[in-house]
């Protein structure tokens, strides 16, 4: 007969409350580890959806992700001039809020060529962008279906595509369209902002006193034309050529066109390093309160039951059971204790990790880890009932 399941049995309804409890908080355990894992998976989606060697941004600056980066977009040009890239291509990234269906809708918006590289990754429904305008793939997560309408900045955009779990470094779903839609809805203004700045800029160049009307026609045409211009990008990616040194083409973009050239090793430090960093010291350290607190729970509860079985183990001593048998009993109850709850935990996060706002990646060596660690917490936490048992006197048996 094995005590520790014979005790159990007898005190079924406590022991399955505490490990359901139990289970629940080892789920958000294993939660924020997905959620610590999901942010790297977040924070690298579009970099890896690239496939890029180089990022080219603009001088002094870590961009496009973590911060601000404006070039021009004829750049592309000189940078696939250099020796050794096979290919370049400008992207333009932009993060937009509008309301849908009477809720806040927010997105991240990739504008790439379509003769180049950056778009959609893969496409699950419909196709991707053929038209220059007014076409767009959305991600998964956007909940939009093949055929709806959007609007953005001037124009309706119609949904022809969609691709899968792409995401920005904030978990903010993708979008793709083209670039030049992309550039109009970022930079391009409405006629009424238009004309207002055409009368600002001209009452300055009128002022001019030594310019003829003539000239300050001119010149106004001509600050319009540059002001009014769309012809921006946050990057220009870029592809080796086989056998391309990486560094000495990195040397190149740097010095002959004055810009800032970003390897994907580097910029993927970037985004781990710099932008989750303070979330990843922060979920660590929940994750170890909690796994603190699991220790406590369980210590507390083994050290209870013990309480309640003094006479049972002091009639165990009296009739010449050895130590081993109690300390076994004990132990095993807390370890059966643990394996239930942490089934209980993966059990309930298995079937709730998909409908989380941010991602859950749940990784097997991270589960293992915990379990061993569940494990070890246990064993740890028995030695306080055992202390406990090992001190019960057998003539406490024959007690009142």
């Amino acid at each position: 007969m094995n005590l520790a399941i014979r005790d159990i049995s007898y005190h079924r309804g406590r022991f399955i409350l505490t490990s359901i409890g139990l289970g629940l908080l080892l789920g958000v355990v294993m939660s924020m580890g997905g959620i610590y894992r999901g942010l790297f998976a977040d924070a690298l989606a579009v970099l890896g959806a690239t496939s890029a060697d180089i990022w080219v941004v603009q001088q002094d600056t870590n961009g496009p992700f973590a911060e601000n980066s404006r070039i021009p977009e004829d750049i592309r040009y000189r940078i696939a001039a250099v020796p050794g890239v096979a290919q370049a291509s400008p992207l333009s990234f932009q993060t937009i809020q509008i309301e849908r269906l009477g809720k806040p809708f927010r997105f991240f918006l990739i504008g790439h060529d379509l003769n180049g590289f950056g778009g959609p990754p893969v496409i699950v429904a419909g196709r991707g962008i053929r038209q220059k305008h007014y076409e767009m793939v959305v991600a998964k997560g956007m909940k939009m279906a093949l055929g709806e309408k959007i609007h953005l900045g001037l124009h309706d955009y119609t949904v022809v595509g969609i691709t899968g779990k792409m995401v920005s470094s904030s978990g903010d779903p993708a979008a793709y369209v083209s670039l030049a839609d992309a550039q109009d809805i970022q930079f391009k203004k409405d006629n009424d902002a238009i004309r207002n700045d055409r009368q600002r800029t001209g009452a300055r160049v009128a002022g001019i006193q030594s310019l003829s009307p003539s000239q300050v026609k001119s010149l106004q045409n001509n600050i319009s034309g540059i002001t009014e211009s769309t012809h921006t990008v946050n990057t220009v990616v870029a592809k080796l050529a086989p056998g391309a040194d990486l560094q000495e083409v990195q040397q190149r973009i740097g010095r002959w066109n004055h810009f800032r050239a970003i390897s994907g090793e580097e910029q993927t430090k970037i985004l781990t390093k710099g932008m989750i960093e303070k979330a990843r010291m922060q979920l660590g350290l929940f994750r170890v309160i909690l796994l603190v607190i699991s220790a406590v729970i369980i210590a507390l509860i083994i050290y209870t039951s013990t309480l309640d079985k003094i006479r049972v183990i002091a009639t165990l001593k009296l009739i010449g059971s050895p130590n081993r048998v109690i300390v076994g009993m004990i132990l095993q109850q807390s370890l059966l204790m643990g394996g239930i709850a942490y089934g209980i935990g993966y059990f309930v996060i298995l079937l709730t990790y998909e409908h989380f706002p941010r991602r859950i990646v749940l990784e097997s060596g991270d589960l293992r880890s915990l379990f061993a660690i569940v494990m070890a917490i246990c064993v740890i936490s028995s030695f306080v009932g055992i202390r406990k048992a090992l001190r019960v006197e057998p003539a406490e048996a024959l007690g009142g």
